[in-house]
């Protein structure tokens, strides 16, 4: 990560804080946007919360 990723984002990596929030977008491919839709009828949850839990996956 460079420095400037590493300050901007610095603020979520603090538990001590109150939690910093982020808007991000993303472009999807249609396929792309059409899997994220289907996946999340078959689970019940909301897009929002499967990539949240992605990026919470990241080592």
């Amino acid at each position: 990560m460079n420095k400037t990723a590493a300050l901007k984002f610095s603020r979520l990596t603090t538990s001590s804080q109150k939690r910093a929030l982020k808007r991000i977008t993303i472009n999807l491919a249609s396929d792309e946007a059409q899997n994220l839709e289907k996946y999340c009828e078959q689970t019940g949850k909301l897009p929002i919360d499967v990539i949240r839990e992605l990026i919470q996956a990241l080592p």
